[in-house]
């Protein structure tokens, strides 16, 4: 009797595991996703370089979703960042700023269908004062009816998202050139150019590109001769001093990533193929049949890399396209 007892229990307590198992499975997503992301994954460094997180909001209810996002974005999101240990960091003395004023707050409204989503780039160095080297937890927050210091409840209450380890390292180390050390991603050696042909860094530039390895990416590129092209930064440029030229060739490299300016360099190739390389002893071009995935089609473009040698070190300095239709 004592054994078929025991066996009964048993298999009440499997029952009740199972049903606990189901039920769970069976609940619902929430109805309002908000997931973050590395928008460029590379390696951080303290007190250098943005630090960019795309946010997301993916609608999983049967209705449509309206939310607020303001023009200045510190009343729409926040970034929730902590230590290891669980210690909030402290607010940035920009958001403190932009939040402290008495000013009007312009927003749009965005409508998110079923099953659709919406997503925007930040800087979480904008929102949070990371200036210790170290670990920490990044959460992001969004106020769907903007952001009130006084708002406790109601629709005002945050969304919150998933959470990311951030790892920031010290500042980097001086190259011979005064130049900042890279460090590659995968093997975290130093990242050093090497005196390679024309036709190797072109194509060193476009793998790092598919692989979307930032800072071998960037690696080749003469940014300075890329950004003096245009005549208003280049005039830009002569104006300002060391400090101001330092920021304009960061702000540069940051919308090359994003793809607000010269964007078809930074086009991620499905294919590529060398058709033509020459150089002298100072300058050289290399061009280049590229391949990329646009809907059900493949675009044909043909890129004319433009590189300049100096102390034995081929960089790319300006490039052009030519469209040759689909396929």
């Amino acid at each position: 009797m004592k054994l078929k007892l025991h066996n009964l229990a048993i298999l009440l307590a499997l029952l009740f595991a199972g049903l606990v198992a189901v039920q769970a499975a069976e609940q619902p997503p929430a109805a309002i996703g908000i997931n973050i992301r590395y928008f460029d994954k590379r390696i951080y460094y303290l007190e250098t370089g943005p630090i960019l997180v795309q946010v997301t909001l993916t609608n999983n209810s049967p209705g449509t979703f309206r939310f607020k996002l303001a023009d200045e974005r510190v009343f729409s999101v926040d970034f929730d960042v902590k230590t290891t240990t669980n210690r909030p960091v402290e607010a940035a003395d920009i958001l403190v700023r932009k939040r402290s004023q008495s000013q009007q707050v312009y927003f749009r409204e965005i409508s998110v269908e079923a099953g659709e989503s919406f997503s925007f780039v930040e800087d979480i160095r904008d929102f949070a004062l990371l200036n210790k080297a170290g670990s920490y937890v990044v959460q992001a927050r969004i106020y769907p009816e903007l952001y009130y210091p006084s708002a406790v409840s109601g629709d005002s209450q945050p969304l919150a998202s998933n959470r990311l380890t951030l790892n920031i390292r010290p500042p980097l180390i001086p190259g011979p050139d005064g130049v900042p050390l890279a460090l590659d991603v995968e093997t975290n050696a130093v990242l050093a150019r090497e005196r390679l042909p024309p036709d190797e860094v072109v194509s060193y530039l476009l793998t790092a590109r598919q692989k979307e390895q930032w800072e071998k990416f960037f690696l080749y590129l003469d940014l300075e001769a890329m950004l003096s092209h245009s005549a208003p930064r280049r005039r830009q440029w002569l104006a300002e001093g060391e400090e101001g030229r330092q920021r304009m060739l960061a702000r540069y490299r940051t919308e090359l990533q994003s793809e607000t300016v010269d964007g078809d360099i930074a086009t991620i190739p499905k294919d590529f193929t060398i058709e033509r390389t020459v150089y002298g002893q100072e300058e050289g071009t290399v061009t280049v049949l590229e391949y990329f995935k646009v809907g059900t089609y493949t675009e044909k473009k043909r890129y004319t890399y433009y590189l300049r040698r100096s102390n034995d070190i081929w960089t790319i300095v300006d490039y052009s396209v030519v469209n040759l239709g689909t396929q």
